[in-house]
């Protein structure tokens, strides 16, 4: 099985905040993940377009690959999404990290939320139900967005975590996209704009910006 990767996009110098890109996956599968997996893909176009605006922010970022495409009861992509944030501080510190994931990887993401470098998650048609914690987001802020044509998973389940989340989280809000649906294609521009707008609303609360 291969290794967990990781696709960096740092800025020059000292980076004032991080985001951590997790993509998406299926309930169940061992097969490895490679450079065509779709998932993946998505997710690195995701990093792409937002890289040029947070970096202008002085925000770095990453992408992390798993080594399997599956959830497979959340064991594998969690650890791989931790030991990424162990590679991030190791290059970078104690710098505030936001976790943004699509679909499955908004899943790792709230499993992983009580990491101390983690500030806050944002989840882009998330893939969340009621066995998902809410506790890893004590003190953190959350924010989600999800299309009413989502028939992958659920603006339903995604309102009532964010409703869960609210007792315990800094703050928790849903962007509602509207006709959009799950794979983030349609839209695309959308949901890149609401994905950086969010990553940064969660960092200007707490990471004050330099003048740079």
């Amino acid at each position: 099985m291969s290794d967990p990767l990781l696709t960096t996009a740092d800025v020059p110098g000292d980076p004032r905040a991080m985001v951590l890109v997790l993509h998406g996956g299926k309930p169940r599968s061992d097969r490895v993940i490679g450079p065509t997996s779709a998932s993946w893909r998505r997710a690195a176009w995701l990093q792409r377009s937002i890289v040029p605006q947070a970096h202008e922010a002085g925000v770095g970022v990453w992408l992390a690959r798993y080594r399997v495409r599956g959830w497979n009861g959340g064991a594998g992509p969690v650890h791989d999404a931790r030991w990424a944030l162990d590679e991030l501080r190791s290059a970078h510190g104690d710098v505030p990290v936001v976790l943004l994931g699509h679909s499955m990887g908004a899943r790792v993401a709230v499993h992983v939320a009580d990491d101390p470098s983690v500030v806050g998650v944002v989840g882009l048609a998330p893939w969340w139900s009621a066995d998902d914690p809410v506790t890893t987001l004590a003190g953190r802020d959350l924010r989600a967005a999800h299309g009413r044509r989502d028939r992958i998973t659920s603006f339903r389940e995604t309102s009532r975590y964010v409703d869960r989340a609210r007792r315990v989280a800094a703050s928790a809000e849903l962007h509602d996209m509207g006709g959009l649906g799950h794979y983030m294609l349609a839209g695309s521009g959308h949901w890149h704009d609401v994905a950086l707008g969010s990553v940064l609303e969660v960092l200007a609360a707490r990471v004050p910006r330099a003048e740079r």
